[in-house]
């Protein structure tokens, strides 16, 4: 594994242990160059996801963008890391089961916004706020309505 810190081609595993969720083994390395330390996981991947965008452009999956979205969204909420590890890794698990290599965004966002209604409410207005596109206060105030929460609540 290459060192991300100074681009040393041999580091050393120093530490290997299975994730909370025994989803992926966690390893810490060290870089005999520079001396840095650094964490990487390692996860089965069963089959090579491709998403369709909304313009019909076809990307690779990307679990590293879908972790971002979601930590974005559950920024200063009261959910641990390992909770959104568990999060993400069960959607990618239930995109990589669902047997089609290629699957729309449109799905993805769904699955997400899913799951953040049932975890935080807050989170999944964020979310949703970027997913849907929102341009003004309307937009926000007639998704709540839909909630079933008004502004003035």
């Amino acid at each position: 594994m290459r060192c991300p810190f100074c681009g040393h081609d041999d580091t050393q595993v120093k530490d290997s242990r299975p994730t909370e969720d025994n989803a992926a083994i966690r390893r810490r390395r060290s870089c005999p160059a520079c001396g840095s330390r650094f964490t990487t996981f390692e996860r089965v991947q069963i089959r090579d996801l491709v998403v369709i965008k909304k313009d019909g452009s076809r990307v690779p999956f990307d679990r590293d963008k879908l972790l971002r979205s979601v930590k974005i969204a559950l920024r200063k909420r009261p959910v641990e890391d390992e909770q959104i590890e568990r999060i993400v890794n069960g959607i990618h698990r239930r995109l990589e089961s669902m047997g089609e290599n290629e699957v729309p965004s449109k799905y993805i966002g769904e699955m997400v916004m899913d799951t953040l209604m049932d975890l935080d409410k807050v989170a999944y207005v964020r979310y949703a706020s970027v997913y849907r596109n929102f341009r003004e206060a309307k937009d926000f105030e007639d998704f709540l309505g839909k909630m079933g929460v008004g502004l003035d609540d």
